[in-house]
């Protein structure tokens, strides 16, 4: 039996790590609000040492786009949102601005993107009415260039520009964007072919509501999931939370079609007494396993077959940002090129990649309350608001393809009875995910099952306490 998992286990490997092709991307942000950092030559070293493949910068500093000639990673860089009013209002400025900070690199320089501004709707300089013409002016000087089936033009936004983003299912656009400037960016996304850039941050939704938001939940770890009351699918993370709520509010106005790239997310390492969760273990355990999450392929529950790009925040420990603590501990790297905490940032990395979470990770709520599981164990069990359809195509994959062990639940056997779908794909799932070693997303079968950290009772109990034996 043991010789049987290890082979099972070395096929998922195999079958996992040799589709990256059909997973996401990730890149890093690359910022420089501080006074201590290595010079960029020794940056893009270190990038291409650690498999970076995209970068993100918040300028084009000529040292910068420079030392990333002949890098091969791909490059976004963006036009702050000071220069927002001479781009939009003047053509000429945004024909010189594209001359000289992108025709005079690429393509020697991979630039991939140009982020029109960021976060302008929060901007206190009002600059939200100049973006879309800004970026309409940038796209004509790409065109004049013929760089713009190469390059594209957007702008990032921050989650705040939604109306509602709970449940994710009732996702909208704050009204007062809505008609000025929402509509209208996301017609031009639509007629350029490009895509919209979103910042999303689970740890200040967390901190925020560290009272009724799990930690686990936050940080990818093993939950029971959250099931939206307005669709029924089942969220196991955050993020996904997050990210479907800006496809509901798209989907909303009926830009089903526009594809996103999450331009910022990541987790402090440090923060004030008062920035609950920031640590450097949940910094690890968010950004590695959104690592996995990301490269292991696989959209949101709402578009589950979209991958996602997604940039981490940040490359380093900035010293000069100011705000609380946080602000400045974002970095997976100190200045020194040290590592604050060691994730993989490629699918080979996560061949040997194991999430070592804290002990005080778990929720609080629980251990405030109810039973905790402390012997790490956890099971697999399928949901009832799956539906007959979904739970037999799941059960069906399970005892074929999937491999499970499936004799338990025939007729006869020890755990046909209860004889009942939703019994027997418990039982199914559960073999699965086992022989799997838990592996995160290993308990998911298209949204027909979840993980429990307290053995389930009622006729869950029988059938999968026998797998254990």
């Amino acid at each position: 039996m043991e010789k049987l998992k290890h082979c099972l286990l070395l096929l998922f490997s195999l079958f996992l790590f040799s589709s990256i092709a059909d997973g996401g991307s990730i890149g890093i942000n690359y910022g420089r609000v501080a006074n201590n950092l290595p010079s960029a030559v020794k940056v893009i070293a270190l990038l291409k040492s650690q498999g970076v493949e995209r970068v993100k910068v918040y300028d084009t500093d000529p040292a910068v786009l420079k030392a990333l000639s002949g890098s091969d990673i791909k490059v976004t860089v963006n036009l702050p949102n000071e220069l927002l009013y001479n781009a939009a209002k003047r053509p000429s400025f945004a024909y010189s601005w594209v001359q000289k900070n992108v025709a005079a690199y690429y393509p020697s320089t991979l630039i991939e993107a140009i982020a029109v501004g960021n976060e302008v709707f929060v901007d206190p300089h009002n600059t939200t009415r100049f973006l879309v013409l800004a970026m309409k002016n940038v796209q004509q000087a790409l065109v004049k260039f013929n760089f713009h089936d190469k390059i594209k033009v957007s702008s990032p936004v921050a989650l705040s520009a939604l109306q509602n983003s709970y449940p994710s299912s009732a996702g909208s656009f704050r009204t007062e964007l809505i008609e000025p400037v929402i509509k209208p960016m996301l017609d031009f996304l639509r007629q350029t072919g490009s895509y919209l850039m979103v910042n999303c941050y689970p740890f200040f939704a967390y901190e925020s509501n560290s009272d009724v938001i799990s930690l686990d939940y936050a940080l990818f770890h093993e939950n029971p999931g959250v099931v939206d009351a307005g669709n029924g699918l089942r969220y196991f993370s955050l993020f996904d939370a997050q990210i479907d709520a800006v496809f509901a509010a798209l989907s909303s106005l009926k830009y089903d079609d526009i594809k996103m790239v999450v331009t910022e997310t990541g987790w402090p390492s440090k923060g004030d007494d008062t920035e609950i969760g920031a640590s450097v273990d949940n910094a690890a355990s968010y950004n590695g396993n959104l690592v996995r999450r990301i490269l292991t392929g696989g959209g949101t529950p709402l578009r589950p077959k979209e991958d996602l790009t997604v940039f981490l925040f940040a490359l380093f420990n900035e010293n000069k940002k100011p705000g609380p603590t946080s602000e400045r501990n974002f970095g997976l790297f100190y200045p020194n090129e040290r590592k604050v905490y060691d994730i993989p940032l490629t699918m080979e990395g996560l061949k040997h990649y194991v999430d070592r979470r804290s002990p005080v990770d778990g929720d609080r709520r629980m251990q405030k309350g109810g039973k905790v599981n402390l012997s790490g164990q956890t099971w697999c069990v399928a949901s009832g608001e799956a539906g007959r359809g979904n739970l037999q195509a799941a059960l069906d994959y399970a005892c074929g393809e999937g491999g499970a062990d499936c004799r338990s639940i025939q007729p006869g056997s020890t755990c046909y009875y209860p004889n009942t779908l939703e019994a027997h794909a418990s039982v199914a799932f559960n073999s699965y995910y086992q022989k799997k070693g838990r592996a995160m997303g290993s308990c998911y079968f298209g949204g027909a099952a979840y993980i429990v950290h307290q053995q389930p009772s009622k006729y869950h109990t029988v059938s999968l306490s026998i797998l254990f034996r």
